[in-house]
């Protein structure tokens, strides 16, 4: 069974484009049947091949599978008009999705032949890639939010935060300055940003946010929404998984990409 292009085609353009064949400009269409005859191929090899044989979908898989697409419509007619606007009618659909599937099951099986991820292997991906395994420092920071309209307001603002953070000594001080002076949502959470890492807050608050210590406040800072006092709940220091924590997420990177190399190889194999 081949595929229907029309439904390869419309496949491998949302893939690699992000819109149907009828909107891809002349240079998208050029590449998109390269790459669709290039597939086109590789899909009849796979399904030609020894391992593609006694392999059956049950409909109900299938099915699940061509609901998935139905549910994305709001409407069954705007379902088949789409479908028409490709070329396609529901029983190609139908045919393709199931040829699909198929193709999926063949190469599952493939990958089920690669090589086991061997202790010494998964130890050296370890050593050799540090940075993956430690975990950045992290820091749970309340802030304390006050806009302002121009320049006499924010020096009044100013002051306010100044006197504010002379009064506050606890975090439970702090989440009742957040309830009663904070204009950002965060006041009805105490004032809790959440607990972050660098590269998540505003740069103009973050260098103050990762030198305080726990517990303590800063002075008023100043972002694109106004001025804030930040308060310090907890740290925690940057940290390396050993190689016992991270043995279970390496070997299935490490199982993954032997799949896919195996699969790889096996492809090319059945196009010679």
């Amino acid at each position: 069974m081949n595929a229907p292009q029309p439904y390869l085609d419309l496949k491998l353009s949302l893939n690699l484009f992000q819109k149907p064949p009828r909107s891809l400009d002349e240079t998208e269409s050029a590449c998109l049947r390269e790459i669709a005859g290039r597939q086109a191929r590789i899909e009849a090899a796979i399904l030609a091949s020894p391992e593609a044989r006694n392999v059956l979908i049950p409909e109900a898989t299938r099915d699940a599978r061509l609901e998935e697409i139905r549910q994305r419509y709001s409407k069954h007619e705007e379902f088949l008009d789409d479908m028409r606007q490709n070329g396609l009618t529901e029983e190609a659909l139908a045919d393709a999705v199931y040829r699909d599937i198929r193709i999926e099951a063949v190469l599952e099986r493939v990958a089920s032949q690669a090589s086991e991820v061997s202790e010494e292997e998964a130890r050296t991906y370890y050593r050799q890639h540090p940075r993956a395994f430690t975990r950045p420092e992290t820091r749970r920071i309340r802030h304390i939010l006050v806009t302002y309209d121009d320049a006499a307001q924010k020096q009044a603002v100013r002051t306010r935060l100044e006197t504010l953070r002379a009064r506050i000594r606890t975090a439970e001080d702090f989440a009742a300055a957040a309830l009663e002076h904070s204009q950002c949502p965060t006041a009805l959470e105490q004032g809790i940003i959440g607990t972050i890492r660098r590269g998540q807050i505003f740069p103009e608050l973050e260098a103050a946010a990762f030198a305080l210590a726990e517990g303590e406040i800063s002075t008023p800072l100043e972002s694109p929404v106004g001025l804030h006092l930040l308060f310090c709940d907890a740290i925690w220091p940057e940290t390396t998984l050993s190689f016992a924590e991270a043995r279970a997420h390496i070997l299935d990177h490490l199982g993954k990409k032997h799949a896919k190399r195996r699969q790889k190889a096996w492809i090319r194999g059945q196009l010679r």
